[in-house]
């Protein structure tokens, strides 16, 4: 019951902003998250170039909205991940559900920059984005990343921003309930399938069903749970802002999760998170197993499945 998490942060918050010590592949990251809002640093007017061709309203011109898809800058900037957002995006479209997004006028959570320590960076940007939520009289708030789904639920009413926020699998889930949706059981049906927990969506807001409900509606079962899931699952290696970080050769966390759900013997690695569809993703490449077991995230599952 010792909660070491947050006392790894204040550490780490006194070593950043007290000691400027830490690691040197961090300072790009802080100076993008500053100029950029994304820890990338790329440019913002590339921030909605996922939704090219999909006709995906903007805050701006739909103000009364029922939901604001939030997207995140994973799910805006990364290649593999803007496959995730259309995906979600086609759901959303399919069920007809009344959404928009803020295109390129989104703003970072600073999710990160608060895990690696840099709070006076973070507490700018949270601040910020709150005031662009509210400006919008933004109400319900849609997100597929678990990062910012803790981040937006969690912590920005500290800030003066309260929402009601739901995660993708669960509005799908719902949507799939009531009918606004309906898949069937196509080549997916047939495959071994195993879910790897999120940090942020699991341990930290206690949502595991969802996401297997999801996969049992596409494949007909529930996946083939590895040894170390629901609660006592294990970080992919890319939470607490180590996605940003180099590690070292011998102790990658990726590795040592991909060999666990290997040994299932999956044909699919289902995620629910940017930050893990990288980590795993790349953990299958380096198994030289690419070819064969494939990482998909629980969305593009469901897209690939609608009737």
């Amino acid at each position: 019951m010792i909660e070491y998490v947050d006392k790894i942060v204040d550490m780490r918050r006194h070593l950043v902003q007290e000691e400027a010590r830490f690691p040197a592949e961090l300072t790009r990251v802080f100076k993008g998250m500053e100029t950029q809002s994304n820890p990338w640093g790329l440019g913002s007017e590339k921030r909605d170039a996922w939704a090219e061709g999909l006709d995906v309203k903007r805050i701006a011109d739909h103000p009364d909205a029922e939901y604001l898809y939030y997207v995140g800058c994973s799910g805006a900037f990364d290649d593999r991940n803007k496959k995730t957002t259309v995906a979600f995006t086609k759901i959303l479209q399919r069920a007809g559900v009344d959404f928009a997004i803020f295109g390129k006028d989104e703003l970072c959570t600073g999710d990160s920059a608060r895990r690696l320590g840099n709070e006076y960076l973070y507490q700018q940007m949270a601040q910020s984005l709150v005031d662009q939520m509210n400006g919008a009289n933004v109400k319900k708030v849609i997100v597929n990343c678990p990062h910012c789904f803790n981040a937006i639920k969690n912590e920005l009413p500290q800030f003066g921003g309260t929402y009601e926020v739901t995660h993708a699998a669960e509005l799908v889930q719902q949507l799939l309930r009531d009918g606004k949706i309906q898949v069937k059981q196509n080549g997916l049906a047939d495959k071994a399938v195993t879910y790897h927990d999120s940090c942020y969506y699991g341990r930290f807001n206690n949502e595991y069903d969802s996401q297997r409900e999801i996969i049992k509606a596409v494949t007909g079962k529930m996946p083939n749970e590895m040894e170390r899931h629901g609660r006592a699952s294990m970080c992919c290696g890319a939470g607490g802002g180590r996605m940003w970080m180099e590690e070292d050769a011998d102790k990658r966390v990726n590795l040592m999760r991909t060999e666990q759900a290997l040994e299932t013997n999956p044909q699919v690695v289902a995620v629910s998170c940017p930050f893990c569809m990288a980590m795993i993703g790349d953990g299958l490449k380096a198994k030289d197993v690419e070819d064969t077991v494939q990482a998909l995230d629980v969305m593009e599952m469901i897209e690939r499945s609608l009737v």
